[in-house]
């Protein structure tokens, strides 16, 4: 480093850090060498030039300013995932020749990935890896960084086999590709890598059987701690039906996907995705009619999962076998405003289950299996009163009641109520569509997309809102929903296979719209990034009942 400013050394670069301090630098300086030099993380994942993701292996030719993260920042996050996948296929492979490592999907806490090789995995060789993956990281192994001529990229992995990643470079807008290589293996991912292995310390492997792995990941919520690892098998076993069914459609991967938009097929397909997702609630409504206990049905999700929609066709169809269902949010039963309790930021909390009224919705559901009358209510959240519709309901002796809310898996919610009358459905969009068998469609990423699409539809919100919102979503979905996973009767995935290709064209102008000064510059490049691996699909093809309606309008729920 040096101090001294010399004005007309066109050689020396001034960096600017985050907390306003300036340092002058030789031109061509690696952004990891400049890192040692900034206070913002402890371990640098990363860099944001000028608010533009840069790796640390780049070097330095302009004045800029810039700040390192860590895997605290969203970003910083998804760079560490990646590490962690490539951390992990390079340990199989040392160990198991002639092994191919899959990343099938996320999972809470973690990455869910799968070995195939000609061997059955046991819980010694599982701790093998688990051990050279913590070897590499001692050993402290450069990531390098390639840029390498789209062709060449498409002909490497067509050598490899790799038919799937080749398609995917096929597509892409850019005439260079970004390979990273991690001792003898080269690799392609959507996001940036970290400098070295060292960075990667912090992760946990759990082994799930049937040569199954969860590389355990932290992340901003756990303030860069390592989690707990949960496990849940029905949500494990709900992805891999849904990959089943795209598997024996021919559909394992985006390019397939694509290829089917190219040929003008893609009605049928989503025709055959509506077909299945109509199957599934049929089941699950099939699996309470034939218990003749169950009165109420509670169904929650994470933001954008398609609650309503979802309880609207689950209705449906009772009504159709001759059920009359009664339907209501627990939005409806929040308190009044002055009545919500404070966060610890001194924030009204409307995601903590104290912020409703549970002794009045506690009665009405009494009152219901009474068969008595109740008020309906409705929730203005622009005044932040309760108000009354002057509506009444009532449960019929054919009745069956569904609600759907945030707290629908938590036993306080419905405290005064036999658990025997209650069936507990979890929402789950999760797409067991990959783009190629090293990188996935994360749940993450496709609710974000829903939101930001709904949001500016419904709500007038602009994409920096949204993304500005989205930590804090997340954050009350940590404390408030997936600890109560375990609770559930019932698993349902509401993502359809075909959905990005449709909400790209509604959410890319918007994302587009996002300036380079913002602070969501990068997260908003980054999924027009992702975006660009699919075709898009016109909105017409859509029936008006489906999910993906809720987020682009004109469907049943409007």
């Amino acid at each position: 480093m040096n101090d001294g400013i010399k004005l007309n050394d066109v050689d020396m670069i001034t960096i600017t850090f985050k907390n306003g301090t300036k340092h002058r630098y030789n031109k061509g300086t690696t952004y990891y060498d400049i890192s040692r030099d900034s206070h913002d993380v402890v371990e640098a994942i990363g860099v944001k030039v000028d608010n533009a993701i840069v790796n640390l292996n780049d070097k330095v030719n302009h004045d800029c300013s810039v700040e390192f993260i860590d895997v605290t920042d969203i970003n910083g996050y998804k760079m560490y995932q990646a590490g962690l996948k490539f951390l992990l296929e390079v340990a199989v492979k040392e160990l198991i020749p002639n092994s191919e490592v899959y990343f099938r999907h996320s999972v809470p806490k973690g990455i869910l990935a799968e070995v195939k090789c000609d061997k059955k995995i046991l819980e010694k060789e599982f701790l093998d890896i688990k051990s050279k993956m913590r070897d590499l990281v001692r050993e402290d192994h450069r990531i390098y960084k390639y840029n390498v001529f789209k062709k060449e990229a498409m002909d490497y992995y067509e050598e490899q086999g790799l038919v799937e990643k080749a398609k995917n470079i096929h597509n892409l807008n850019a005439d260079v590709v970004a390979f990273y290589k991690l001792k003898d293996l080269f690799n392609y991912y959507y996001v940036e890598m970290p400098y070295s292995t060292a960075a990667l310390r912090r992760f946990d492997l759990e082994f799930l059987g049937d040569n199954r792995f969860v590389i355990v990941v932290p992340s901003v919520r756990t303030n860069g701690r390592v989690p707990e690892y949960i496990n849940y098998p029905n949500i494990i076993t709900s992805f891999y039906q849904g990959s089943k069914w795209l598997e024996v459609m021919g559909i394992p991967y985006v390019s397939n996907l694509n290829d089917i938009v190219a040929n003008g097929d893609i009605k049928e397909f989503i025709l055959s995705s509506e077909i299945v997702y109509s199957s599934t609630i049929a089941i699950l409504a099939e699996k309470v009619i034939a218990n003749r206990d169950i009165k109420f049905i509670l169904i929650a999700g994470p933001s954008s999962s398609g609650k309503t929609t979802t309880t609207k066709k689950m209705a449906s169809y009772f009504k159709a076998r001759g059920y009359d269902p009664v339907c209501f949010s627990t939005d409806d039963y929040y308190l009044n405003i002055d009545d919500i309790p404070a966060n610890a930021d001194g924030e009204k909390d409307f995601e903590a289950i104290e912020a409703l009224d549970l002794e009045e919705f506690n009665k009405d559901l009494q009152k219901l299996l009474n068969g008595e009358y109740i008020d309906n209510k409705r929730y203005d959240f622009v005044l932040g009163q309760r108000f009354l519709t002057g509506k009444k309901t009532h449960l019929k002796e054919n009745g069956i009641v569904l609600i759907e809310g945030l707290h629908c898996l938590n036993d306080n919610l419905c405290r005064n109520i036999s658990r025997s009358n209650i069936f507990k459905v979890y929402l789950s969009p999760f797409i067991p569509l990959n783009i190629d068998r090293h990188n996935y469609i994360s749940t993450l990423d496709l609710r974000l997309i829903r939101r930001i699409a709904r949001d500016n539809r419904s709500r007038g919100k602009n994409v920096c809102a949204t993304i500005e919102m989205w930590q804090q979503v997340r954050n009350g979905e940590e404390k408030y929903i997936f600890p109560y996973i375990g609770e559930a009767d019932a698993i349902l995935n509401t993502a359809m296979a075909y959905e990005l290709g449709v909400l790209k064209i509604y959410v890319n102008p918007l994302l587009y719209s996002v300036e380079v000064t913002s602070p969501y510059y990068e997260e908003a490049r980054r999924l027009i990034n992702f975006l660009s691996s699919f075709y898009e699909i016109p909105s017409e093809l859509i029936n008006n009942d489906s999910v993906i309606r809720e987020f682009i309008g004109g469907g049943i729920v409007e």
